[in-house]
């Protein structure tokens, strides 16, 4: 198993003010990141990251990361075959992503592979994205033996059967994160997910869509539960993988109850990231661990003679994880990974909700008495309820109508159609309308008829767990 640890630096030159001669960065500047990504409603974009386990076919055992069929060969492949670029951290190193255009395909803690999808401006492109990917990994896993699994835990590997991505962070957060919750572990190397990444208009706008979102969040997630297994028996609820992000980091992660004030501005969320300790100090190939010191104390005092730059606080913004992130763009976090017959329709409803005036409206509407105590009991409830979870007088399930309502009329109203069909983006929400109208999530339809079995499941497990 692979346990390499970051490369270390000597203290830099005090005189120095960080990467790329970067200037110490000023409290204002902090405000840079966000105002840089302001974008008019025309230009606005749609970004989905999502994650897959590769297994071997013949037993189910995880892909390890170097070696004969191997993840770096699923990556070499998709070099030489297929068009995409490689890259290091460093000179010589590993490689970590691959880039083709404006896509990335990089790599997770315990091998996951994840595809980082270009901005596109409506879910058909999306789709067709992720189905030209799907394309291009089954082609390779003809030949190598390979099933690609998208969903919310892995439902068959122990964690020492898993290597770890050498990738510098990596190595840091390993170590730290153990220390922060139970499962840090867990998240990193057997946790996958969809995300979806959206624009926003100014400073009010950005906010606005935070705050709904995060109401929103728990809902969504119970909706699109999906990670019902664990070392190939059945875990007992819907979505281990919401479990375990429960027992990771208490002070980067959650439902950001600071940000639920409507009067709340960009200054709170930069407060906010400004006391969350830090992972590292990041320079060219190398980095320096600093687990111990809140990007605020840095500000103002630096680290080792390192000063703060920009590129380190773009970095910190990076590695805060709470259920919907605020940087360069809104990134809602908070699903399992999806097969992709099912997985548009997340990007869909976001959609639906968040570029849609009068969607965002009702859903501010529909989830003013939803109060941070509230939905935080609702995240935890829902783990092992899913939308049978009772919640203001009937369940989710009844939520989950209303909140796809919602989407559904937005996405409508936005009219986007396909070049070659011709229908709107709620053609993708169709795939996931039927569990939720008989109150059932992905998990659901996943363990139907294995809750009473005894032994290994790895067999099934393999059989229902698609790409």
């Amino acid at each position: 198993m692979l346990d390499q640890a970051p490369h270390m630096v000597q203290p830099p030159d005090k005189r120095a003010a960080g990467a790329d001669n970067e200037r110490a960065l000023t409290y204002e500047e902090l405000f840079e990141p966000f105002r840089k990504s302001f974008k008019p409603a025309a230009k606005w974009a749609i970004g989905v990251e999502s994650e897959r386990f590769g297994v071997r076919e013949i037993n189910g055992e995880p892909l390890r990361y170097a070696g004969a069929g191997g993840v770096t060969e699923v990556l070499d492949i998709l070099e030489n075959r297929f068009g995409w670029s490689p890259e290091s951290e460093v000179p010589g190193g590993p490689v970590i992503l691959l880039n083709r255009g404006r896509s990335q395909i990089t790599l997770e803690p315990g091998g996951q592979v994840e595809l980082s999808g270009a901005p596109h401006p409506d879910i058909h492109h999306v789709h067709e994205e992720t189905r030209l990917h799907l394309s291009e990994l089954g082609r390779l896993s003809e030949c190598m033996g390979i099933q690609w699994m998208s969903i919310g835990f892995h439902p068959l590997a122990h964690q020492e059967e898993l290597d770890w991505v050498p990738k510098l962070r990596y190595g840091v957060m390993r170590e730290y994160l153990a220390t922060r919750g139970k499962h840090a572990h867990d998240m990193m190397r057997r946790t996958g997910t969809v995300q979806v990444n959206f624009d926003y208009s100014d400073e009010q706008d950005a906010l606005r869509k935070l705050r709904v979102s995060l109401r929103l969040s728990p809902v969504v997630a119970a909706m699109f539960a999906n990670s019902p297994f664990v070392e190939g028996h059945v875990f007992g609820g819907r979505s281990l993988r919401q479990l375990v992000w429960h027992h990771v980091d208490p002070d980067r992660q959650g439902l950001l109850p600071k940000m639920w004030d409507p009067r709340t501005t960009i200054r709170d969320y930069i407060e906010w990231a400004l006391d969350v300790p830090m992972f590292l100090v990041k320079r060219p190939g190398q980095i320096v661990r600093n687990t111990g010191q809140t990007f605020r104390s840095y500000l103002s005092d630096g680290f080792q003679g390192t000063r703060a730059t920009m590129s380190d606080w773009t970095t910190h913004l990076n590695t805060l994880f709470p259920e919907v992130r605020l940087k360069n763009t809104l990134e809602m976090r908070g699903a399992d990974a999806q097969p992709f017959e099912v997985m548009c329709a997340l990007p869909a409803l976001w959609t639906g909700i968040v570029y849609d005036d009068l969607a965002l409206e009702q859903a501010e509407r529909l989830t003013a008495d939803w109060s941070f105590e509230r939905m935080e009991r609702v995240r935890g409830d829902a783990i092992m309820q899913g939308l049978s979870t009772p919640f203001l007088g009937k369940t989710l399930a009844h939520a989950a109508e209303q909140v796809m309502t919602v989407a559904r009329d937005g996405l409508v109203r936005r009219a986007r159609r396909s070049e070659s069909t011709g229908e709107d983006e709620t053609k993708y929400l169709d795939e996931i309308a039927p569990l939720l109208a008989h109150g059932q999530t992905p998990a659901d339809r996943l363990v139907a008829g294995l809750e009473d079995r005894i032994g290994s499941l790895r067999d099934e497990i393999l059989r229902r767990v698609g790409p």
